[in-house]
């Protein structure tokens, strides 16, 4: 489904991303919260835009994503709609959007898909009760993205933001959860933050696709939060994590530039006046 920019090219659907996997072609994902980086990163081709929970560190500055709202995310995800006419949008459901009963899970994905115009929703975690929350919105019609792994919305239960499945139970864990989450029709799955023989392991045996952040190269493709990878949250420096531009850097030389020419009063000159 991938396309070079400035291709023509359609809709992506989770139909596509099954194909792609079948055909050992790498998925490309990326975060995006506003409009205009929206437009930008699905002009440049990517399969997938997630408008993830990450907004409440990335965007409000939060220590984890436990604040953040429906609202916040339905706010973010309709500017990102806006932008993204070819990948296929996914939104993360925030922390206690579902966690509480299948009746509420399903409201709160209906309500996001309805008021944002997403195409699937992401759900944190792959034990009995996640699983079955899966089912209820599948069964409604709703796509699922499933999340295994580090997942930062069990922070506090995790001990912090640590390796998932180094060890045999842990591993064994998350093959049940990642099965558990393809029983259930999620049509694809984030691993997040595990060892790459693990993730290799797990994506050779389920038939959906996955999708890595710090889970090696074995897995359908990859996702990075697009602040982090664009160098414009810089202080942000995990093992996994590799810059592909220092936009931070960029923004801080183009303001001190601005001050400086308003400062010495050389902005705004005439060419930049109107008569």
């Amino acid at each position: 489904m991938s396309t070079q920019p400035g291709a023509e090219r359609r809709r992506t659907t989770v139909r596509d991303l099954l194909d792609m996997k079948q055909r050992g072609e790498p998925i490309v994902a990326v975060t995006a919260y506003d409009y205009l980086f929206a437009r930008i990163v699905d002009e440049s081709g990517v399969d997938v835009v997630l408008v993830g929970d990450s907004v409440g560190q990335v965007f409000a500055g939060y220590d984890s994503t436990l604040p953040v709202t429906i609202d916040d995310m339905i706010y973010h995800t309709r500017a990102v709609r806006r932008g993204v006419k070819h990948a296929l949008l996914v939104v993360d459901m925030p922390f206690m959007s579902f966690q509480v009963s299948a009746a509420e899970t399903l409201r709160n994905a209906g309500r996001m898909l309805k008021e944002t115009g997403a195409e699937a929703v992401k759900l944190e975690g792959g034990d009995e009760e996640t699983a079955s929350y899966v089912r209820t919105l599948v069964r409604a019609g709703i796509p699922v993205m499933g999340h295994i792994g580090l997942t930062p919305q069990s922070v506090h239960v995790l001990g912090g933001y640590r390796v998932q499945g180094r060890d045999s139970i842990a591993a064994e864990r998350l093959h049940e959860e990642a099965g558990r989450l393809e029983e259930a029709g999620a049509f694809s799955m984030v691993m997040e933050v595990v060892p790459a023989a693990l993730a290799a392991e797990i994506t050779s045996i389920v038939s959906i696709p996955t999708i890595g952040i710090g889970a090696g190269a074995g897995v359908d493709g990859q996702v990075l939060v697009l602040p982090d990878m664009l160098g414009l949250n810089d202080t942000f420096k995990p093992k996994f994590l590799r810059r592909f531009a220092e936009l931070g850097d960029a923004a801080r030389e183009g303001v001190r530039s601005y001050a400086e020419a308003v400062r010495n009063r050389s902005y705004p000159d005439a060419g930049h006046s109107f008569e």
